[in-house]
Order: structure tokens, then C-alpha cells, then sequence
């Protein structure tokens, strides 16, 4: 049995929230998430709360449960709070700026990198810390993974971008016999 699943999801003021068969549509003023069980979970609207239940008794009914639950509380998340992500920035000559819908990175190679982003994603950079803000948890976790892949922080030197809350392990470097 699902713990995750068990749990409603409190319908905050603000939101709409509206179940056609499969398909659970989240609103909030002009911005709309629309939630597709394909057909493995049941949900319903009782008194102000979203409640999910698993349509079998099978194992992968209830994993479902517990992953649409969860898809489903983090819309309402994004829509009322939103998603996060910061990265920083180490190396010498490392910048970062943004243009427009730009994020323009120069990190080391001949030429710079010019990232764009989406139009529902904010991006913004404060020294070397590049701050991404949106209210999709998964786009706004693929950008932040895209623009460390860019030049990921290696064990030596430290140098690359990492998250703000990562800790590179560092690697003690050659030494010389005598």
C-alpha cells in the first residue's frame, strides 16, 4: 500500500482543479497543468482536497498511485510556490550573463556558450550563482542539468559548475618521488 498515495492533496485557494475521466486539469489564472493518469488511478474532489486511489490491487497499481499522487501535489506546488534550482560557478574567467532568453556562458573554451531557455523559465544571474525559477519541477530541474553539463566540476581544481548545495570531493593531485 501506498504512504504516499494515501494522502490527499489540500486544494489551496486560487486553484481550480477539475477531474474528466483520465485527465486532472489544475488552473490558476491563466497558467493550466493538465495531470493524464492513462487510465491506472482513480481521482476524485472531496471537500477542498484532491484524493487518489489505485484502481487494482496489483503492485503496479499502487505504484502509480503514489507517482501520480506526487505528480499531482507538485503542480499545485509550482503553481502556488514554484521550483528552484541554483548553480554556481568556479574557474577563473568563468562567467555567466543573460540576454534576453539568453543565458550566455563563458567557461574556459574558445567560444562562449549561448543557452536558451524557455519562455515559462526564469533565469538570473548574481555574481556566479545563476538562479533558475519556474513552476514545473521537472523543466526546471533538466535546465539546471543541461547548463552543468556544459562544464562539470572536476576533482582537482574545483573548477566547473556545481549546485550550491553540492560538495565536490576533491582529489589530492600528482606527487613527485624522490
Amino acid at each position: 500500500m501506498s504512504r504516499i498515495g494515501k494522502k490527499p492533496i489540500k486544494i489551496p485557494a486560487g486553484i481550480e482543479v477539475s477531474v474528466d475521466g483520465d485527465l486532472v486539469a489544475f488552473k490558476k489564472g491563466s497558467v493550466q497543468k493538465v495531470l493524464d493518469t492513462k487510465g491506472n488511478v482513480d481521482v476524485n474532489v472531496q471537500e477542498g482536497e484532491l484524493v487518489f486511489a489505485p484502481k487494482g490491487a496489483d503492485r503496479q497499481s499502487s505504484a502509480f498511485w503514489g507517482t501520480y499522487r506526487a505528480l499531482g501535489q507538485n503542480i499545485v506546488t509550482g503553481l502556488t510556490e514554484g521550483f528552484k534550482k541554483q548553480l554556481e560557478i568556479n574557474g577563473v574567467g568563468y562567467r555567466a550573463a543573460v540576454n534576453g532568453k539568453v543565458l550566455e556562458l563563458q567557461l574556459g573554451y574558445s567560444h562562449p556558450i549561448n543557452y536558451e531557455f524557455p519562455q515559462d523559465i526564469q533565469i538570473s544571474v548574481e555574481k556566479n550563482v545563476i538562479t533558475i525559477v519556474g513552476d514545473d519541477k521537472q523543466v526546471v530541474g533538466q535546465i539546471a542539468a543541461e547548463i552543468r553539463s556544459f562544464r562539470a566540476p572536476e576533482p582537482y581544481k574545483g573548477k566547473g559548475i556545481k549546485y550550491v548545495d553540492e560538495t565536490i570531493i576533491r582529489k589530492a593531485g600528482k606527487t613527485s618521488k624522490k
